[in-house]
């Protein structure tokens, strides 16, 4: 994210000609950072990801700023121009792509948008009652409307039919009512008609419209908090990242669940099922319990002895399930022989109990870190209360600014840890990649991803222990030593998450060849906060200069791919493939500049009034 300094205050903005609002050009000094970092080898500093809040204030800004894009680019009306986005999921650089591939003509029809200036029939010459089609009454020529599509009915049954559409949420792209024509009904004409019989509907009709810029919109995203804060989120670049909202909530941007990294979403989404569903509890019930074979119900085994009896009564063999009587010796048990093998029984339980005891392993673990994460949370106020003391007493140290320091990085780290065994859960599993690696590739790669797991581990712990002591009673030397420990480990730590994630992205993700799993990469200061950026107010000359530089867009976007080849293999890749992705949504990640093209920067913060009265 840029800093603050780079957008232009309020007192430095000259007053416009005309109130329009811009996001400011500072977009491409971003992309060229981006490209400038990974030339340096620092490719854990490139920002893959630009984050905003919209607030409910500022939704309608951001709304209206795509929208006079589109307007000022296809010469449309607002309506049109808002039904084209819609469809298109307001994907504005896509529908840059498409005008150049398609045309103008083919991508208003696939859109439903009907540009007709000449109409079929001129209602206005028409003296003599209209017969509607659908209701069969004759009306006057006034009480008739015509859609863009030359289709034309009676008020009521256009009313009575958007009506219905709306309270079926589907009011954003309510379609023409002549069968088979795929045409969109003008939003003007539906908010008038709608509005002279149930304003209330028609309030409705408008929320939907502004809240599709959220809804049917790829890279803007409600905030999960509970309970919701009111704030959305939009991110131009990388979807696969995490991001923090301004009301505090961290969560993974692509799924919406709690920031996950390094696991990708599929393994997230899986894991969580599998710690809350009963499979688990089946699996101890299958390698544990025995059924009786006469009530069928199951039974554990209390004893040493291979003669159990169900609370029916029933007397059965331990070893094989079947019904014995109540005698037996040391060898043998009366009416009863299970000398014979059976292969599959036997293979099915200790298949069972493999399974269950490999998923206990990575849970436990899992779960300690979870927990120990918690408790260190929990500390946080005692160790603020330890740096107040600290500063107030008599000593030549008044700067304790690496303990806080060390906690963000105990924090940051502590999480990556404890997701990276739900990861390699799946990862050296037979669950999701079962076919993808040979037992000696698997073998192998374990062995390299836990040596640095257990690197990490070991420092994590290390870190832990050092933050927790008593900094407060220590003399100046022995203070200045726990500093150097600190310090030290913390960055031994953020080298080691690195080299993690490069292990994950390059050595074990990279040469899937039948599945794609992308995992938000790592940030030494965890997820990224958005932020609320300031709006540029611009004159009708700088408008038109805008609308220059958009013409040029897809040029723009070639010559950023065309330099896209200093990245490593793994985003090489990703950026190679986000130019072929398709609307049904790949798990391909998009290179920053691909994804956001040149569409300038604004603020979103900015309240409705002040766009309406432009």
């Amino acid at each position: 994210m840029a800093d603050d300094e780079d957008f232009p205050s309020s007192s430095d903005v000259e007053e416009p000609e005309v109130g329009d609002c811009y996001l400011s050009d500072h977009e491409d000094d971003i992309a060229e950072n981006v490209l400038q970092d990974l030339e340096d080898g620092r490719q854990e500093d490139c920002n893959w990801s630009v984050t905003s809040v919209i607030t409910k204030e500022s939704l309608l800004a951001a709304q209206k700023e795509d929208l006079r894009k589109i307007m000022e680019l296809l010469a449309l009306s607002e309506q049109h121009a808002r039904t084209l986005l819609i469809h298109y999921r307001w994907d504005v650089e896509r529908i840059f792509e498409l005008l150049e591939e398609k045309g103008k003509d083919r991508l208003f029809s696939e859109a439903g948008l009907t540009m007709n200036e000449n109409k079929v029939i001129a209602l206005s010459s028409y003296s003599d009652p209209f017969t509607c089609s659908i209701c069969f009454e004759d009306v006057s020529p006034v009480a008739i409307t015509e859609m863009d599509c030359g289709h034309c009915y009676c008020n009521n049954c256009w009313t009575g039919y958007f009506i219905v559409k709306i309270n079926d949420g589907q009011s954003r792209r309510i379609r023409c009512m002549t069968p088979r024509c795929n045409a969109v009904c003008d939003e003007a004409v539906v908010r008038s008609l709608v509005n002279a019989r149930h304003p209330d509907i028609a309030d409705r009709f408008e929320r939907f419209l502004l809240e599709s810029y959220i809804e049917d919109n790829n890279k803007v995203k409600w905030c999960p908090s509970v309970p919701h804060c009111g704030n959305a989120i939009r991110v131009l670049g990388d979807i696969y990242c995490e991001v923090e909202c301004t009301c505090g909530m961290q969560f993974c941007f692509n799924c919406l669940s709690e920031a996950h990294s390094p696991c990708s979403c599929i393994m997230w989404e899986q894991w969580t099922k599998k710690c809350h569903d009963e499979s688990e509890t089946v699996n101890w019930i299958t390698v544990n319990t025995k059924p009786c074979p006469k009530c069928h119900k199951l039974v554990e085994k209390n004893g040493g002895c291979n003669l159990v009896a169900c609370i029916c009564g029933q007397a059965f063999c331990w070893l094989c399930g079947g019904a014995t009587g109540r005698d037996h010796t040391w060898s043998t048990i009366t009416g009863h022989s299970c000398g014979r093998f059976k292969e599959d029984q036997t293979k099915l339980i200790e298949c069972a109990r493999r399974d269950l005891y490999r998923y206990m392993h990575y849970h436990n673990r899992y779960k300690a870190h979870t927990d120990s994460l918690k408790q260190e949370s929990n500390l946080k106020e005692t160790i603020q209360g330890k740096i107040v003391i600290s500063e107030n007493k008599e000593s030549r140290i008044k700067d304790y600014s690496w303990v806080n320091n060390g906690l963000n990085r105990l924090f940051r780290s502590r999480r990556v840890l404890s997701y990276s065994y739900p990861f390699a859960f799946y990862m050296f599993g037979d669950e999701l990649f079962k076919d993808e690696m040979t037992s000696q590739e698997r073998d192998l790669k374990q062995n390299l991803f836990e040596d640095q797991q257990q690197q990490l581990e070991s420092n994590v712990e290390k870190l832990s222990m050092f933050l927790e002591k008593d900094f407060q009673d220590f003399s100046d030397e022995d203070v200045m030593e726990n500093m150097k420990h600190v310090i030290n480990l913390s960055s031994v730590i953020d080298r080691l998450c690195k080299q993690m994630y490069q292990c994950i992205e390059n050595d074990l993700l990279y040469p899937l060849q039948r599945a794609t799993h992308n995992i938000a990469p790592y940030k030494s200061k965890g997820p990224e906060k958005a932020s609320e950026l300031s709006v540029c107010w611009v004159s009708n000359q700088a408008r038109s200069t805008k609308t220059t530089k958009m013409d040029v867009l897809p040029n723009h976007i070639s010559a950023v791919n065309a330099s896209g080849t200093t990245l490593s293999a793994k985003r090489t890749r990703q950026f190679q493939a986000a130019s072929s992705s398709d609307e049904s949504g790949s798990s391909r990640k998009l290179s920053k500049n691909e994804s956001i093209g040149s569409a300038p920067l604004f603020d979103l913060n900015m309240p409705a009034e002040v766009i309406d009265k432009s």
